[in-house]
């Protein structure tokens, strides 16, 4: 049996990543955002470290094969990767936490999961789902907080609050913080993905409603500094390219920016609960 469960968290350690898109393992330079919120993630899958005196929190890890990408990238800023005191993540997805086990055995940060996602992190992934294995599968981690919606994590000064934003997964979060005086709110995810039932779903019955409450949250969010768990949410290599000028000002200060990336993607899911309610209603098969 122990040969067995090592085996399988091996296979699981090495899930393909060539079949994804290539800005996912794409390096990217590090900077920094806004005080002490930096950005250590690749051109696509954003990982974000905030420095404090006591110690460090990063924020997703990304896949197994992400985790030395993350690790050159604090190093690249002056930071220690061993410094790493709490692991966070957007949602119980491969491409945001695939890579924590990892972490946390060459860190040994502690890792606090929104309780609704604990439950997949713990087990590898969502026991069902209409998305492909490589996808929701990921070697288990244990976690050692789980967080309620509004929970603050403080760590030498600096405090996140984890916003409960789901539907994605049960359990998405997104992050708030202050870095450099600025609203920095980091979103886990709005958006609905190939495969997703929204209409009499048996295994997510609340998925509607708790898409509806995704978006009346981020609505409601004070931002200055808009980012997320994907660099494309808030087109990083066009304002990183802009950061490089040293003009003044930081691009990614853009409350219109997130305020218009939020009313699409409630408008795109909308339209989707609409075309499934649609097929129920004609009595048609959801495809």
């Amino acid at each position: 049996m122990r040969l067995a469960l090592l085996l399988s968290l091996v296979l699981l350690s090495c899930i393909d990543t060539s079949a994804q898109p290539s800005s996912w393992m794409e390096p990217f330079p590090a900077h920094t955002i806004a005080g002490n919120l930096h950005y250590v993630g690749s051109t696509d899958l954003a990982s974000y470290l905030v420095t404090t005196p006591e110690g460090h929190i990063l924020i997703n890890s990304s896949f197994d094969d992400s985790v030395p990408l993350i690790r050159k990238s604090v190093e690249d800023l002056g930071f220690k990767f061993g410094d790493i005191k709490v692991l966070l993540i957007s949602h119980a997805h491969s491409d945001h936490c695939a890579g924590s086990a990892r972490i946390i055995r060459e860190t040994g940060a502690k890792y606090f999961v929104m309780d609704q996602d604990a439950d997949a992190v713990e087990n590898g992934g969502a026991t069902k789902s209409r998305l492909k294995a490589s996808y929701t599968r990921f070697t288990p981690a244990r976690v050692d907080r789980r967080l309620k919606d509004g929970e603050e994590i403080t760590l030498g000064g600096t405090t996140l609050v984890a916003r409960l934003t789901p539907g994605h997964t049960p359990g998405c979060t997104t992050w708030t913080l202050k870095a450099g005086g600025l609203d920095a709110v980091i979103i886990g995810s709005p958006n609905v993905n190939p495969g997703y039932i929204l209409v009499n779903n048996q295994d997510y019955p609340g998925i509607a409603s708790d898409y509806e409450r995704c978006f009346r949250v981020l609505k409601s969010l004070p931002v200055d500094l808009f980012l997320g768990a994907h660099g494309g949410y808030y087109d990083l290599p066009a304002k990183h390219r802009r950061f490089l000028v040293a003009d003044g000002s930081n691009p990614f200060v853009d409350p219109e920016g997130y305020k218009r990336y939020v009313e699409d993607r409630e408008t795109a899911y909308l339209t989707e609960l609409a075309r499934q309610q649609k097929l129920k209603a004609a009595g048609q098969p959801n495809p």
